[in-house]
């Protein structure tokens, strides 16, 4: 059986944990082929966003036509989509997609650097919102887009509402940038899931102490999307990708000088482990190792 394709559009991240390269490690992870589009080039590593290549619009515009032509893409997700331009070339590429639609709105690095020029942001309300069928902001950028502050849970619902309203079928606000204890136990992270039919539904995780955390936005709407395309209803593939990010953030690796990434390899160390404990599975450990050919 052939694996579902699943396309990312998004930005290049060149210390390889977030954004593209986060996308297509996580959509392999879950049994999905990832296809891209490159929104922009940035310069950075666990410390800093050094500087940004965005190509034309005219090109995002020709990679997305590629793929959609000859790939059956079963889901897709955005992330990095840096300027008005390369947004409206996006949606226009996606408006008449047959598959499901992430919208990671990512606004501002783990570093702090700007990945959406403050001038986009109303292209990214009024043209990319309304394609969503899941919207994934974290606390910061749910209060950019909603126009207002959300400290509290009932602030989360008002802002996932408000989210709605222009046009997301579904919002999950994710917990990870509230105080702790903020709306809920200081030992746990809420995300909170609401669609514009009614549902609502909270997936709580244990709070984890690391600052190992690169990517995770990235990640998890990677892996939902994946999901999606593998079959899963939107609360089962928010459930499943939310328990690949915790996998992946338990066993982070601390890597460079600054925020380091999460550990998208996780469920294939899980898989090595196994077969390493298992008698007579020898040969099956050395081709997860890469040692099964000469």
């Amino acid at each position: 059986m052939l694996p579902p394709c699943v396309l990312t559009v998004a930005g290049s991240d060149s210390g390889g944990g977030a954004g593209i390269q986060a996308d297509l490690k996580t959509f392999m992870m879950q049994g999905c082929y990832g296809l891209s589009a490159i929104t922009a080039l940035t310069a950075q590593n666990t410390r800093a966003v050094t500087a940004i290549e965005a190509p034309t619009p005219g090109f995002v515009a020709e990679q997305l036509r590629a793929v959609l032509a000859d790939f059956p893409i079963k889901a897709a997700k955005t992330g990095m989509l840096f300027s008005a331009p390369i947004i409206e070339a996006v949606a226009d590429a996606l408006g008449t997609r047959d598959f499901p639609l992430v919208v990671d709105p990512v606004c501002v690095a783990q570093s702090g650097a700007r990945l959406l020029l403050p001038e986009a942001m109303e292209a990214l309300v009024v043209r990319m919102l309304p394609l969503a069928d899941l919207l994934t902001p974290n606390r910061l950028e749910a209060e950019a887009l909603a126009g207002m502050a959300v400290t509290t849970r009932a602030d989360a619902g008002e802002a996932a509402s408000r989210l709605l309203a222009l046009g997301a079928k579904a919002v999950l606000l994710k917990g990870g940038h509230f105080a702790d204890g903020a709306g809920g136990s200081a030992a746990t992270i809420t995300d909170l899931l609401v669609t514009a039919d009614g549902i609502s539904l909270e997936y709580v995780r244990p709070r984890l102490a690391t600052k190992n955390a690169h990517g995770t936005g990235c990640t998890l709407s990677a892996a939902i999307a994946a999901h999606l395309a593998l079959g899963k209803g939107l609360a089962e593939a928010v459930a499943a990708g939310r328990d690949y990010l915790q996998l992946a953030l338990e066993t982070a690796w601390p890597l460079g000088g600054g925020d380091g990434p999460v550990n998208h390899l996780a469920p294939y160390q899980q898989a090595l482990e196994r077969l390493r404990g298992r008698e007579g599975a020898s040969s099956g450990a050395a081709f997860l190792e890469g040692k099964a050919f000469p």
